[in-house]
């Protein structure tokens, strides 16, 4: 199995490749840079590798919920890269592979609930409550509210926090009940969990032409304000 993920949803810009089991990233901030950036990463990884194009299998990429213009940004290069190749596409959720970078971080963290947040700006989150379950942070539904309204009243303190929701809205750490050495919370979502979760679905046989891959943006009203915070591109 050998994939390109390409995630530019966040001001987080990167792109990894995995080729038979084995996974290389490249990543940065760089808030309104991507579409400068991200296809020189793909090439980097690829010249790295010496793989080339035509020997992928698929084209993943990070979907949303995320800034406006960086869902749209990756979406049109995932599809464009997929189109030349001939090869399907794999969206993975923004959310859940921000959920994946526990495992990647703390391989130790038992398994639980992760809440995952990220800024969703004019005062709201998006965010979403994924159970891990053999080292994988599986689908959940995807929410976007005030911070205050994250997890319903009747529920239990999730087991770990992560994303950049949580150092936009520190009521959300009080909302969530977690300590902080179960917050990670300054991550962004990265082409490299992207990956290792689009390989899953790949064997799931969730693979789609590139036409069908749609972004998700979680709120109809997707202008965004001058002024970018912790999920802007």
């Amino acid at each position: 199995m050998r994939l390109i993920a390409i995630e530019t949803c966040t001001e987080m810009c990167s792109a990894a490749l995995w080729v038979d089991g084995v996974l290389e990233s490249v990543e940065v901030r760089a808030p309104r840079q991507h579409g400068e950036l991200i296809l020189r990463q793909v090439e980097e990884l690829l010249a790295r590798s010496d793989i080339a194009r035509t020997s992928l299998d698929a084209v993943a990429v990070g979907r949303g919920p995320g800034a406006f213009t960086g869902v749209r940004l990756g979406l049109g290069v995932a599809q464009g890269m997929a189109f030349a190749l001939d090869c399907p596409v794999i969206p993975i959720s923004t959310l859940q592979a921000l959920a994946q970078q526990i495992v990647s971080e703390r391989p130790d963290a038992p398994p639980g609930e992760v809440l995952a947040a990220l800024d969703a700006r004019m005062g709201e989150v998006y965010w979403s409550l994924h159970a891990m379950v053999d080292g994988r942070a599986q689908a959940a539904p995807e929410q976007v509210t005030a911070p205050s309204q994250v997890l319903p009243a009747w529920r239990g303190t999730p087991d770990r926090g992560i994303g950049a929701g949580f150092a936009a809205y520190p009521e959300l750490v009080e909302r969530s009940g977690l300590s902080e050495e179960r917050l990670c919370p300054d991550a962004l979502p990265r082409a490299r969990e992207v990956a290792v979760l689009a390989v899953d679905a790949w064997e799931r046989g969730e693979a789609i032409p590139p036409e069908q891959a749609q972004p998700v943006y979680l709120r109809d009203n997707v202008a965004e304000p001058s002024r970018p915070r912790g999920a802007g591109t």
